[in-house]
């Protein structure tokens, strides 16, 4: 009898291949980005973008860095908007997914299609921009940061679907026991949703990091400055000096041909250093967050 035990080997070794293949294709383009970032200028210019630094040079991370500490003031103010922020979305956003997930709430239904409306339909920006500053009064303040992201309809439809799946006779074994609406929240429901709130913390302190357009809306006071808008404003100054003969030709003087490139990757690599940590420890909750809150209606 013929034994096909082998040919079984072959589809997970091309399997393995193929992710070996993709995942550095997803490796590639950030160490290049890195390489570049330590790359001097005038390599740049005429060598091109190489894996490996053909003439190693530290001057766009020098440039980054020459006004220290207001890059270190912008890296606190968005380490606690994001760690703030997060904490704010997942309590809030928890507790509304939570109501309108039981079925003894009235009007579930009815609050979980306004919900979903804002999905499709928003005020638009001046609307906003008039109910931060003219009626909540929140415009160059810390927590403006944290309001604009403090729920999201998407997360809440997301959250409130996974607790639909729990079994509810966990619940109502608990409210046998005695157990109040809040101690059942703390101590049962929070804890069998660890996945769904790894994976809606991971995305929405992405989206902390990332902000930059609320700061340049709402936030004029420089200490308040977030890291990706302190960046950007960077990366204008640098256009605007190439542009500008005279400061080119001084800052060329100095320190030698004004990092462009260099400079851009510097900030790219900075921006995405500390937020990228934070995947491996939550990848595992992906797929069981997303699956089990996304699936079920």
């Amino acid at each position: 009898m013929i034994s096909f035990t082998g040919w079984n080997v072959v589809p997970k070794i091309l399997i393995n291949l193929m992710f070996a293949v993709y995942s550095a294709m997803c490796l590639i383009p950030i160490l290049l980005v890195l390489s570049i970032s330590f790359t001097d200028e005038k390599s740049l210019v005429t060598d091109g973008f190489h894996l490996i630094p053909k003439l190693f040079s530290l001057i766009g991370y020098q440039y980054v860095f020459s006004g220290t500490s207001t890059i270190l003031n912008a890296y606190m103010v968005t380490i606690l908007v994001t760690v703030v922020g997060t904490f704010l979305h997942l309590f809030v956003t928890s507790l509304m997914s939570y109501a309108i997930s039981r079925n003894e709430v009235k009007y579930r239904n009815q609050i979980a299609f306004l919900v979903f409306f804002t999905i499709l339909f928003n005020g638009g920006l001046a609307p906003y921009y008039i109910l931060i500053t003219r009626y909540l009064h929140l415009k160059d303040t810390f927590f403006v940061l944290i309001v604009v992201f403090l729920v999201s309809p998407v997360h809440v439809m997301i959250m409130r679907n996974f607790f639909k799946t729990l079994p509810d006779a966990i619940i109502e074994s608990a409210r046998i026991d005695g157990s109040g609406e809040f101690m059942t929240y703390f101590r049962i429901v929070l804890p069998l949703s660890t996945p769904v709130l790894a994976t809606i913390g991971l995305f929405i302190s992405v989206a902390y990091w990332n902000d930059w357009f609320t700061c340049s809306l709402f936030i004029e006071n420089n200490k308040l400055y977030n890291l990706q808008y302190l960046l950007q404003s960077l990366m204008t100054n640098i256009q605007i000096l190439v542009s500008n003969q005279n400061a080119s030709r001084s800052i060329e003087q100095s320190i030698g041909m004004l990092p462009g490139e260099s400079a851009r990757m510097a900030t790219c690599m900075l921006s995405i250093g500390p937020i990228i940590l934070a995947y491996p420890l939550l990848q595992k909750y992906f797929v069981k967050g997303l699956t089990l809150g996304a699936v079920k209606s």
